[in-house]
């Protein structure tokens, strides 16, 4: 390996982060190489990505995709080692050769990984929103005490982290609040009592960027945003009357800081993840991401509104989850998790997942937490109490 490259875990590499990673990576073979990739199931792309990156792992979270993985990595005469399971991907996360770590894995299975590479101090670029709405304080506190340095790659959090002063000892006294800009996804100006009849076709159908199903559905109820909040919370260390939400149908603007001065600073830019991506791989230098150029001159104007509690109430159990006893930010994602999944099935209309997640926050007292063990038990409960909420809408 070239000494003076920085080795990369990209955890995640199939989905529509690791991919859009790996084609920041490609633009910069004198600056990154890929150690090891991670995926749960998709081997064909898994395959192509081995081809082009040539890692030294290639890490299955399916042991039998792993084993069809393993004979066509073989038969292409490709020498990436692959391993499978989730212990194979914490180790890719905390391997003392990587200095970097994507963390793009959707969901509370992402979790254990984000933990490992936190606890040995790697460089976090964190796409998976629910290191921190799961684990909350718990994960911050092991991020400070294994030395890692994390880095958002939200849109929306890495404009926020961009506009920030650079000495976080500073933002008590001098930001006032932070706004998350929201696109409104495909119902924004839909009236609301039809918000039944909506199909996964149509919640998929994001009008900006093209997501993994589960994130657009998210997007379209506007939980993307809820748990945004929640993140933002942590990653700023700030109090919840001091993160606000506003639409942005436009997504120039990715997010703002309005200081105590009440002047305000803003991140702009062409509707891309590369842009964070790229943030994160290089920050505090800045590298070419290969997303186009703002033009200005071609843009119509930009608008804002506020986001309505009725078409999307799940934004506003963000505040409520935050209030509550610690752990309701775990069993509010959990409950998503499942409705979204649920919806996506044609196993419950698409305002039921308001319903099912607000029927699971009542079912679920979350008890002291003190470990990941504690955290994934927690999940797992909210998991189950979600699951028989839905088979009461269902029947």
């Amino acid at each position: 390996m070239n000494e003076s490259r920085r080795r990369v875990t990209v955890l995640g590499s199939t989905g529509s982060i690791g991919v859009s990673t790996l084609d920041v990576l490609a633009r910069h073979p004198e600056r990154f190489e890929v150690f090891a990739l991670s995926a749960a199931t998709q081997v064909d792309l898994m395959l192509q990505q081995c081809a082009r990156f040539r890692p030294r792992f290639a890490v299955m979270a399916d042991a039998a995709a792993a084993a069809v993985l393993r004979q066509k990595i073989e038969s292409n005469g490709l020498e990436a080692q692959v391993l499978s399971g989730l212990d194979a991907i914490e180790m890719m996360a905390s391997d003392p050769e990587v200095d970097l770590v994507m963390a793009a894995i959707v969901g509370a299975a992402g979790l254990a990984s984000c933990l490992a590479a936190a606890r040995a101090g790697k460089r976090l670029l964190l796409a998976n929103k629910e290191a921190l709405v799961v684990g909350g304080g718990w994960f911050m506190e092991a991020v400070r005490a294994g030395g890692a340095r994390l880095l958002p790659i939200d849109s929306e959090h890495s404009a926020i982290f961009q506009c920030l002063p650079e000495d976080p000892a500073t933002w008590s006294r001098r930001v006032d609040h932070i706004l998350l800009t929201a696109s409104g996804g495909p119902f924004r100006t839909r009236d609301p009592g039809t918000l039944r009849d909506v199909t996964p076709e149509q919640a998929c159908a994001h009008p900006n960027f093209s997501m993994g199903r589960k994130i657009s559905v998210d997007s379209a109820t506007m939980m993307n945003k809820a748990l945004e909040v929640i993140e933002a919370r942590w990653l700023f260390d700030l109090a919840p009357e001091q993160i606000r939400v506003v639409i942005h149908p436009q997504q120039i603007i990715h997010s703002m800081v309005q200081f105590s001065d009440a002047s305000v600073l803003a991140q702009l830019g062409t509707p891309d993840m590369r842009v964070p991506i790229a943030c994160g791989l290089s920050w505090p230098e800045r590298i070419e991401s290969g997303t186009p150029r703002l033009d200005f001159t071609t843009l119509s104007a930009l608008t804002f509104e506020e986001a309505d509690a009725t078409r999307f109430p799940g934004l506003h159990l963000s505040w409520q989850a935050l209030r509550a006893v610690p752990g309701t930010t775990a069993v509010l994602n959990a409950a998503n998790e499942v409705a979204v999944a649920a919806f996506l099935a044609r196993r419950i209309r698409f305002d039921q997942i308001h319903q099912l997640i607000l029927a699971t926050l009542e079912a679920v007292a979350p008890p002291p937490l003190d470990s990941l063990q504690a955290l994934l038990a927690l999940d797992a409960l909210a998991r189950e109490a979600a699951e028989r909420c839905a088979a009461r809408f269902e029947a």
